[in-house]
């Protein structure tokens, strides 16, 4: 599979720590990875701070292993006047093999805040 996407937002690799008892990588360490990257994207397009508010939807294609090269794409699915939802796909290459594996999707939704936390227009 060739990547559809440009360039990652985020490029990482997990560690043996991020594991859980089976042996491949906790789900909740991609989440915040996912997170950080939408994060990074909702803020760009807001022009200035963001946060999370709600992840819309989360689909777990395959596993991730120690030793993957995990690629976190972000595009923007939609603006609201204070909300800006972030479609996410991660992307690993395993340690041995060049092809490309979607291993997770999904919406995360960020809501544009001013200097006092509150919610702000995206646009103003």
């Amino acid at each position: 599979m060739t990547s559809e996407f440009r360039d990652p937002v985020i490029r990482t690799a997990p560690m043996p720590s991020d594991c859980n008892s089976n042996g491949d990588i906790f789900g909740g360490w991609v989440l915040s990875q996912m997170d950080m990257a939408g994060g990074i994207v909702a803020a760009r397009r807001a022009n200035g701070r963001t946060v999370t508010v709600a992840v819309e939807a989360m689909t777990f294609h395959e596993p991730i292993k120690v030793g993957d090269v995990v690629s976190i794409y972000g595009e923007i699915a939609r603006v609201g006047r204070t909300s800006i939802a972030v479609k996410l796909t991660t992307i690993v290459t395993r340690k041995l093999d060049p092809g490309e594996i979607k291993v997770t999707e999904g919406i995360y939704v960020f809501v544009a805040i001013d200097d006092n936390g509150r919610p702000r227009p995206v646009d103003g």
